[in-house]
């Protein structure tokens, strides 16, 4: 599968540590982010990430258009609902591709463990 993983500043530490816990299930996966998530990602684990641009300079467009386009299969984007973001459109528009192409998407820690248990487990049959 292909996954993103996103983060705002402020939910970066929740990624890095959301990928430790879960390195075995997403290094048999090819694995996005943008800019600085994933050099933080890289720093912390020993996972291959391939690095778009910092979501406000572009890379939340670069992962849409990777969904609208059918070469992503699955979003995990820890969003920070009480900062406001200067490319909030370009968040509503990943989300709404996510929606119309029907990628499982999690914007919070919780129901990105649930994605990530999942895969898990379809791993293990």
């Amino acid at each position: 599968m292909n996954i993103a993983l996103i983060a705002h500043d402020k939910k970066k530490k929740a990624i890095v540590q959301l990928a430790q816990t879960y390195e075995h299930v997403l290094n048999v996966h090819t694995l996005y982010a943008t800019g600085t998530t994933g050099t933080r990602i890289m720093e912390k684990t020993g996972l291959s990430i391939h690095r778009f641009k910092s979501g406000p300079l572009g890379g939340d467009q670069q992962i849409g258009a990777r969904i609208s386009e059918g070469t992503m299969d699955m979003v995990i984007f820890l969003r920070d609902p009480l900062t406001a973001q200067p490319h909030e459109p370009d968040v509503n528009a990943l989300i709404r591709l996510s929606d119309v192409y029907e990628i499982p998407l999690a914007t919070n820690a919780s129901t990105a463990v649930l994605l990530l248990k999942e895969l898990e487990n379809i791993s293990e049959i």
